[in-house]
């Protein structure tokens, strides 16, 4: 899914494959939701859910604000999440470096409109960062007023790209 958007200058730091973008999707705690208005770009850090199934990311915010008036004036949308690994010293300040990891995600956001894909998108949100903990039984599932409580959104990947540079040796 890459194209010129998400080209690498380092190929050799590139991520081997889509399968490793999305472990990195999963296992990735925040994530950030860059919007632009007017040349005038703004940046969101948010928990998300990687939806495998259908190729696209889920997150929350307040139904009133920034996030909501960007996504609703021009829908084009990146996304990243990152990790750092060691801490690589070296012999000249030139060669300093750390190990890494991070993706690049282009799309398209929409606001979620239709209660029964809130839901699914609040829920995915629960069981990534809650997995042993089950609605019903240690918690009260979502209600349809929480769902009034909350602006869900969707980003439909279009491309995206995985970096990464690990220790060799």
């Amino acid at each position: 899914m890459n194209d010129e958007r998400t080209r690498l200058r380092r190929l050799d730091r590139a991520m081997p494959s889509d399968r490793e973008i999305e472990a990195m999707l999963h296992k990735a705690q925040i994530g950030f939701i860059a919007t632009s208005v007017s040349d005038q770009p703004f940046i969101n850090p948010n928990l998300f859910w990687f939806d495998a199934a259908n190729r696209r990311l889920y997150f929350h915010t307040a139904t009133e604000g920034r996030a909501l008036s960007n996504v609703e004036r021009n829908s084009q949308v990146c996304f990243s999440t990152a990790e750092m690994g060691k801490l690589l010293p070296a012999d000249t300040a030139i060669k300093f470096s750390t190990e890494y990891a991070s993706v690049i995600v282009f799309g398209e956001a929409r606001v979620v409109g239709s209660d029964q894909e809130k839901r699914f998108g609040l829920q995915g949100l629960l069981d990534k960062y809650f997995p042993d903990l089950q609605a019903g039984e240690d918690y009260r599932p979502i209600i349809s007023d929480e769902l009034d409580q909350t602006a869900v959104y969707a980003i439909e990947i279009d491309a995206w790209s995985g970096k990464q540079k690990v220790e060799s040796g």
